[in-house]
């Protein structure tokens, strides 16, 4: 009973870092359509930015909020530079486009910056556990569940009681429609990818964290994993994007403790055939969204 609670929690912990990230695209899909393969360039510039900070001694309470404001920034600016310009494109220019930003972006680090691995050094707590009684959990997924729930709790007011929050959700809705309502298009995508960037840069404080290194393609899982829970929770629902991401942090940390150790690295494929599965008998994904067909 013991290790499967532990074990509950460390899913948890995993899974509300991807709930995070599940969020901000979910965010960005509900406004434009567009499912963002680039939203992990935010943790991958974030990991350069906490690299720069520990080469000249600043510790981890300052590099936090600069992930934050780096992730919002970082997306605005790519908003501005790349999505701009294809507002309105087909899906599938959408789509090319945030590859395109990824490979960019990861180019330019390739090319600038350098192809090894940058190290930084991890909190000396994010190895801390806590007893429970009836188990141990560490201290860095009792920090990222509580930070997690009052991030979404913050999330949900700004959503249902801000001017800007009832502007979003209607252009999620249709977008069309709320601008003949005379919703700004420019303000609502520009505040859509800085709610994105900011969801991002409280995920990537716990994400490299736990990595300790930056790497030219350090956003790459991060992105895939937040994209799959989004699919999981059924694309463009905030909630279901909260829910995959949980869902996928607790398969992942169960399977990894109950496979034998002979196959226990195969843990991503078993989670892979289990999204699969899902997939078959439930395409939707586990919350059924409605969308208006863009015109």
């Amino acid at each position: 009973m013991s290790g499967l609670l532990q074990n509950l929690v460390d899913g948890l912990g995993q899974g509300s870092i991807y709930a995070l990230l599940a969020l901000g695209i979910a965010v960005i899909f509900g406004v434009m359509h567009l499912l963002n393969f680039a939203h992990g360039e935010l943790i991958t510039v974030g990991a350069y930015v906490t690299y720069f900070c520990f080469t000249r001694g600043i510790s981890w309470y300052w590099i936090a909020p600069i992930l934050v404001i780096t992730a919002v920034l970082t997306s605005l600016l790519i908003e501005q530079v790349a999505f701009r310009w294809v507002r309105g494109a087909s899906d599938s220019t959408l789509l090319l486009t945030s590859f395109g930003v990824h490979f960019v972006v990861e180019a330019l680090f390739l090319m600038y910056v350098s192809a090894s691995v940058k190290t930084f050094a991890r909190p000396g707590w994010i190895a801390n556990t806590v007893d429970l009684g009836v188990a141990r959990v560490e201290v860095v997924d009792i920090a990222v569940i509580s930070i997690t729930i009052v991030v979404l709790l913050i999330t949900a007011g700004i959503l249902q009681r801000t001017m800007f929050g009832i502007a979003l959700r209607a252009a999620a809705t249709d977008f069309d429609a709320a601008r003949l309502m005379g919703v700004r298009s420019n303000n609502v995508i520009r505040g859509a990818f800085a709610l994105s960037g900011a969801l991002a840069g409280i995920a990537a404080i716990f994400w490299l964290m736990r990595a300790g290194q930056a790497t030219p393609g350090a956003g790459l899982t991060p992105m895939l994993k937040g994209v799959l829970a989004a699919l999981i929770g059924g694309l463009g629902s905030l909630r279901g994007a909260v829910i995959g991401g949980l869902a996928l942090g607790v398969a992942e940390v169960m399977l990894q403790s109950q496979l034998p150790s002979g196959i226990a690295g195969l843990t991503d494929a078993f989670v892979f055939l289990l999204i699969a599965m899902l997939f078959i008998f439930r395409p939707q994904g586990i919350i059924n969204v409605g969308h208006a067909e863009r015109v």
